[in-house]
């Protein structure tokens, strides 16, 4: 059965979780998820579980430093499905394994995610963004 409150929960929830990130506030990031958060990551793999999804944290801090702007928060009826699109505002800070070497580049970028809800969590994120043009910008 569908609360009428579902999709107004699953847009706060993902508003507190988009709100934590340009906050740089990880901590705050990994309370919106499962245990279990299927994370699968652009153009890369699928990793599980919220550990991995703090070591992916890790990693992004030390080579990106991103704003998001411009963020549109979607949601299904019955609140189990959401999608965010957004503009990422970056910079480059240190070379990215198999990516351009990093010097300080910015860029900005249209991205969007798709996600999975349930019992109040984030299950899935399911990340989109057009490497060629990030490549393109950064390589200048």
């Amino acid at each position: 059965m569908t609360s009428p409150a579902a999709r107004t929960d699953a847009i706060a929830l993902l508003a507190r979780y988009y709100a934590a990130f340009n906050a740089g506030h990880w901590e705050g990031m990994l309370e919106c998820l499962s245990d279990d958060v299927a994370h699968d990551i652009n153009q890369g793999e699928r990793v599980v579980g919220k550990a991995a999804f703090a070591e992916f944290l890790k990693h992004m801090e030390r080579c990106y430093k991103e704003r998001l702007e411009d963020i549109v928060l979607m949601a299904s009826e019955d609140g189990t499905r959401a999608s965010a699109e957004f503009v990422v505002h970056g910079e480059y800070l240190a070379t990215d394994e198999g990516l351009p070497e990093a010097n300080g580049q910015t860029y900005v970028l249209p991205a969007g995610a798709f996600l999975a809800i349930a019992g109040g969590k984030i299950t899935r994120l399911t990340m989109y963004y057009n490497l060629g043009d990030w490549t393109k910008q950064v390589v200048g």
